[in-house]
């Protein structure tokens, strides 16, 4: 009976040991992934803070091209949200997913009406505009004139510039997830097969309706650019691109996904993904991998 009972405890002590070995490992896998997730969660929280403190500059910029008092307060007002909003973001930690969306929702809530603001800005200043030429016209004709050509000539190129800035495209939920031979994430690199990148384009009533390209830049620690095999303008150079891809936007919110086949080794660090459209930078965020 006892050479029976010796071989059994042996068995039984064998599978305590591997099921405490498999318990230990998980523990450590998930530790890791849990640590990815808060990095990730980091950097997310850091782009909303800098999204955040622009929208204030550019609130306290406006407050000086206009001498509307009522404009100005409800300028003022809003940078004052602004900066409050930011100071709650700063308070929240990055793992509180209830009130980082809800940031989040405030912060595109703060875009739009940032927009809005541009535009009624703008709107005062040419009327303004007009009504010195006016002025000056009943005091000197020519010199009238004068300073109508230079006046036109500012307006135009002021006006272009915020439509450009009201119209320009923004990408945010940037993503960048490594996809092994079976098409699953991964967070190995040696594992790595493809590179996914998706964001979202946002619902902009000031952007033109149409076709467009957009272009995707990954660069590596090294600050090389995973090359896609072609290039595109900007800021009077050209810049390889990673990935492109041709979208129809109509003004609304639209969802993207590319893809970059994995033709060399990666090496770890930190991953910078760019996305350009209409001659423009429009969103970028960075990931480490190990």
């Amino acid at each position: 009976m006892k050479k029976v009972l010796v071989p059994l405890m042996a068995v039984v002590i064998l599978a305590l040991i591997a099921g405490a070995a498999w318990l230990f490992m998980d523990l450590q896998q998930q530790k890791q992934v849990n640590k990815d997730m808060q990095e990730l969660a980091e950097l997310d929280k850091q782009e909303m803070e800098n999204e955040y403190e622009r929208f204030a500059l550019q609130y306290s910029e406006m407050k000086t091209q206009i001498n509307n008092d009522s404009i100005v307060e409800q300028l003022t007002q809003e940078q004052m949200k602004t900066q409050r909003l930011l100071e709650e973001l700063k308070r929240v930690k990055a793992d509180d997913a209830r009130e980082i969306t809800r940031l989040k929702k405030e912060l595109a809530t703060v875009r739009e009406v940032l927009r809005s603001y541009i535009i009624q800005v703008d709107s005062l200043n040419r009327l303004n505009e007009s009504l010195k030429e006016e002025n000056s016209r009943v005091s000197a004709e020519l010199e009238q004139r004068t300073a109508q050509v230079a006046g036109l000539s500012s307006e135009k190129a002021s006006l272009s510039e915020k439509v450009a800035i009201a119209a320009q495209l923004d990408a945010t939920n940037i993503n960048l997830t490594l996809l092994n031979k079976r098409d699953k994430p991964t967070k190995k690199l040696k594992d790595t097969k493809k590179m996914q990148v998706t964001f979202t384009i946002t619902k902009n009533v000031t952007a033109s309706n149409g076709n467009r390209t957009v272009y995707v830049r990954i660069q590596n620690p090294g600050g090389n650019t995973l090359s896609g095999g072609g290039s595109f303008p900007y800021e009077n150079k050209n810049l390889q691109y990673s990935m492109k891809k041709n979208i129809e936007y109509t003004g609304e919110e639209v969802t993207v996904s590319t893809y970059w086949d994995v033709s060399q080794m990666l090496e770890g660090g930190q991953y910078r993904v760019s996305i350009f459209a209409d001659g423009n930078l429009i969103g970028s965020r960075t990931f480490n991998y190990d």
